[in-house]
């Protein structure tokens, strides 16, 4: 019954939307009415400021870690647990129930989450976004490769047992079908590019 709740807990805290907390807090606005009407860190850091989007990213990536540690602790340190958790911290932001099912691309979450689970793999596929963000400013762009080979870096690095993997493979897949639109608009040479020269936060 308990690793049930903590799954349950997961959903539940993967749906807490910062993003649009955050930003209806300060201005009032709902931010999926802006920018690329996403929740997540990019959109409220390039509607609402750069305050408010660093939050956003630190809160996202908090909750992400936190649910796979409450089922670390629930489970007693239970692998197939914990992974199932990170799973379901990740889809908790993509469908909230909090916002009616419609949420983020939960890149944060998925930090956090694998922060706690995988670090080392994790680092690997950091590098893999922060070096293709450097070179071409397409945040979207970045989150897909890293999302890409995150799985392969878990298998090559961590060597886990499957539940991990199989985790890492759903956690990847579902990142990279989040940003369908976005990979239609760097097809289409439409996408938008980081830029930190815009509002204050």
């Amino acid at each position: 019954m308990k690793p049930l709740l903590a799954l349950v807990a997961a959903y539940l805290i993967g749906g807490i939307p910062f993003g649009f907390l955050l930003v209806k807090l300060k201005t009032g606005q709902d931010v999926r009415e802006s920018g690329s009407g996403n929740i997540g860190a990019t959109n409220v850091l390039r509607t609402t400021g750069k305050a408010a989007g660093i939050l956003t990213l630190l809160l996202d990536i908090g909750k992400g870690y936190f649910a796979v540690w409450l089922a670390a602790r629930v489970t007693s340190g239970s692998i197939g647990w914990m992974s199932a958790a990170a799973a379901a911290v990740m889809l908790g932001h993509v469908f909230p129930v909090f916002l009616r099912f419609k949420g983020g691309k939960a890149v944060a979450s998925f930090i956090g989450a694998y922060l706690y689970l995988t670090p080392l793999p994790l680092l690997a596929a950091l590098l893999v976004w922060l070096g293709a963000v450097a070179m071409t400013r397409y945040v979207s762009l970045g989150s897909i490769l890293a999302a890409g080979t995150f799985p392969l870096a878990v298998w090559l690095i961590a060597h886990p047992p499957l539940p991990v993997v199989a985790a890492s493979i759903a956690s990847g897949a579902l990142i990279v079908v989040r940003h369908k639109a976005n990979i239609e608009r760097l097809r289409a040479g439409a996408e938008h590019q980081l830029s930190f020269g815009g509002k204050r936060g």
